[in-house]
């Protein structure tokens, strides 16, 4: 199979002046034609903007309506933000000249940087020259729309946008501009404020981009689109910023990393490629990451209406079994709770329901009380006060209003306000299908402080993202470990990789080099043992290991059989427990990823693994390893006896430490199989790449 190429783009980091003039500029101009260039004033005009508008052609007298003139430097003022609309090459000058008037920020709309190396040779160099030229100017892109701002009806887009004024709402940024368009179209009530385009990010990474953002007092949450993280260093320093200023981040990270194709030497980088790489930083640092649009709206607008949800236990109310039985199967495993009604919600349920309804969470209402706020309240409330439940969902589809009379609902929005005034926690009106919670329904929601979700499936998948909790409290205190760039790396044989691994510590089996035939008599340890060939990354694949051999002739007719010029010959390990793979990877997006998994030869079949970023801790290691499916194993499975995994846990934290020391030149590092005894934990198998 081919492999394409991995490009790990750099962002150059450079010192910028303040973006303050450029997000809610008084000025703008507009630089090049054609129908982009009249969209741009279009849109600044129907977006009701109220500063001036300028623009700079060499041969129109009058551009759209605008002052128009023939150079930058024959402009009347300082210009706060600039829209830069012409060929990739000529974009750089332009940028150049604009910071030399100390412009306040421009957009490059023009393609053909370092996003197109592989088609244009120069890709790379002319955005280095577009970087140079921009100084201490902020630019945006390039290969990107521009920015939106609703709060104060500015924008630089050359195209539609479906967004209105908003007083609060979320900031949204993405590197893709036409994902940016969809998501100003959503009718799903989600205000945004701000909706910026990164495009390459050759200056402006989406974390720098960011924190020029949140830190408006409008802002309530941030939403990223993105395909390539830039620095983690500054994505750390975001979180942090977030944190203080009690701001959740949700983000969707697209795009399968060949990492693991290009890597094939190990399962590791098959199991923990980029992608989750990504999933094991977000979870480090707290940050909900979802998986598809709807679900990032429906995240933000939980955000938006009331932050971050202290965990996933739900209670759910609905007028239909059918209603209730849905979200009880939808409910993500373990990732949604419905805490068992207590003894106290039993009571005030019936109370409040008489004897005819089963009680149960989920809970069927059914209609008797259908029209009466008051007792519909009464129910909600006694099922959604416990001290167990986070979010309370009230089930409820709305009637389409161009066919429907959607009056005799109203008593769902009276009786959840009431229910919102008198428990104080996050209430959501949650539909089965999106389309069910009309927008200006959605708006009027919120305005009630209540939650509209949209859909079953995604207001769902919305919970279990908002209770994303971080796995350590201070970031600054144990950041993450960066990976390394380099572009070549050697692969150790197994025999080497073992000493390396010995010497820190590890427990590996005795084991003696052979390439003459005639050492085998005299091994300096007992039968059974085990025969490899060395230089093989897959030995099994290859008739490169004979296992179990009892005595020297057994060994003798291995030796001749396989065929190989030199073998490891090592003790047998007996009377295992679990067989597991322990591996790091160094990920040039997401630092070192170490993954644990059920191992062997049926590693990546049974795809039973977890993903941690180093450095961890043990209480994280003991939390993530819960996640396997063979901790049933460990933990004992039908009455056999739960296994010691003491020695397992030292000598992952020994092969950490390793790390560590040697992140500057570390690639790869696997253990499979990692044999547990009742009294071991034995590296049996081990590749190391530096």
């Amino acid at each position: 199979m081919a492999h394409k190429s991995v490009i790990i783009r750099v962002i150059k980091t450079t010192k910028i002046n303040s973006l303050s003039r450029f997000l809610n500029p008084k000025n703008v101009v507009v630089i090049g034609g054609g129908v982009w260039g009249k969209s741009i004033v279009f849109q600044l005009k129907k977006i009701n903007f109220s500063g001036q508008i300028f623009a700079v052609h060499p041969s129109e007298v009058e551009f759209c309506g605008c002052e128009t003139y023939r150079n930058i430097s024959d402009l009347p003022s300082s210009i706060d933000a600039a829209f830069i609309g012409v060929n990739r090459i000529a974009t750089v000058d332009i940028v150049s000249q604009l910071s030399k008037v100390d412009c306040g920020g421009a957009v490059c709309f023009a393609s053909g940087y370092s996003e197109a190396v592989t088609e244009l040779k120069d890709g790379h160099e002319l955005q280095e020259a577009l970087i140079d030229a921009a100084g201490r100017m902020p630019i945006l892109g390039p290969n990107c729309y521009g920015i939106i701002n609703y709060f104060d009806n500015f924008c630089l887009w050359p195209d539609q946008h479906g967004g209105q004024n908003v007083d609060r709402g979320v900031a949204v940024i993405t590197q893709s501009s036409n994902i940016m368009i969809n998501l100003t179209m959503q009718k799903r009530g989600l205000p945004i404020g701000f909706a910026v385009t990164a495009g390459n990010q050759a200056q402006l990474g989406l974390a720098e981009l960011a924190m020029n953002i949140v830190e408006d007092t409008r802002v309530t949450a941030l939403g990223l689109y993105v395909e390539g993280l830039g620095s983690i260093r500054n994505f750390e320093k975001l979180v942090n910023l977030c944190d203080r200023l009690g701001k959740a981040i949700v983000l969707i990270k697209v795009g399968k990393s060949e990492h693991a194709q290009l890597s094939a030497v190990s399962h590791t980088a098959s199991l923990a490629g980029s992608d989750k790489g990504a999933s094991a930083l977000m979870k480090r640092l707290g940050v909900a990451r979802v998986n598809s649009l709807s679900e990032f709206i429906e995240t933000l607008k939980i955000f938006h209406c009331h932050g971050r949800l202290s965990g996933s236990s739900v209670a759910s109310v609905s007028c239909s079994g059918g209603e209730a039985s849905l979200i009880a199967d939808l409910s993500y495993g373990e990732q949604v709770l419905f805490p068992k009604l207590t003894k106290e919600q039993n009571k005030n349920l019936k109370n409040a329901l008489g004897g005819k309804v089963a009680l149960a969470n989920p809970l069927d209402y059914h209609t008797y009380i259908w029209g009466d706020a008051n007792k519909m309240a009464k129910t909600f409330i006694s099922i959604m006060r416990d001290k167990n439940i986070d979010i309370g969902i009230i089930i409820v589809d709305f009637p389409r209003s161009d066919l429907c009379d959607p009056g005799a609902w109203n008593c769902v929005v009276e009786a959840a306000v009431l229910t919102k005034e008198t428990i104080k926690k996050p209430i959501a009106l949650m539909s089965t299908l999106a389309e069910n919670i009309e927008e200006s329904l959605a708006k009027d929601l919120m305005r009630k402080n209540l939650i509209p979700l949209c859909g079953m499936d995604e207001g769902l998948a919305a919970i279990v993202a908002a209770s994303t909790q971080r796995s350590k409290p201070d970031i600054s205190i144990n950041p993450v470990l960066l990976p390394n760039n380099k572009q070549s790396s050697s692969l150790f044989n197994e025999a080497y990789s073992k000493s390396l691994l010995s010497e820190i510590g590890v427990d590996t089996p005795r084991n003696i080099i052979v390439q003459n035939r005639d050492l085998l008599d005299n091994l300096p340890f007992d039968f059974p043992v085990v025969i490899k060939a060395l230089g093989l990354s897959h030995k099994t694949e290859n008739r490169g290991v004979r296992l179990d051999i009892k005595n020297a002739e057994e060994l003798k007719v291995a030796f001749d059989d396989m065929g190989y010029s030199e073998y490891l010959i090592e003790e047998m390990i007996g009377d295992v427990l679990i067989e597991l793979l322990v591996g790091i990877i160094n990920d040039p997006a997401h630092g070192f990823i170490f993954t644990i998994a059920s191992g062997g030869t049926l590693t990546e079949i049974l795809s039973d693994s977890i993903s941690l970023v180093v450095p961890f801790t043990k209480s994280e290691f003991n939390e993530a390893l819960k996640d396997l499916k063979i901790t049933k194993v460990i933990d004992g499975y039908r009455g056999s006896k739960a296994i010691n995994m003491e020695q397992l846990i030292q000598n992952i934290f020994k092969l950490q430490e390793f790390v560590v020391r040697n992140s500057s030149e570390l690639s790869e590092l696997e253990i499979n199989p990692f044999l547990v005894t009742a009294s071991r934990a034995v590296a049996v198998d081990a590749l190391i790449k530096m």
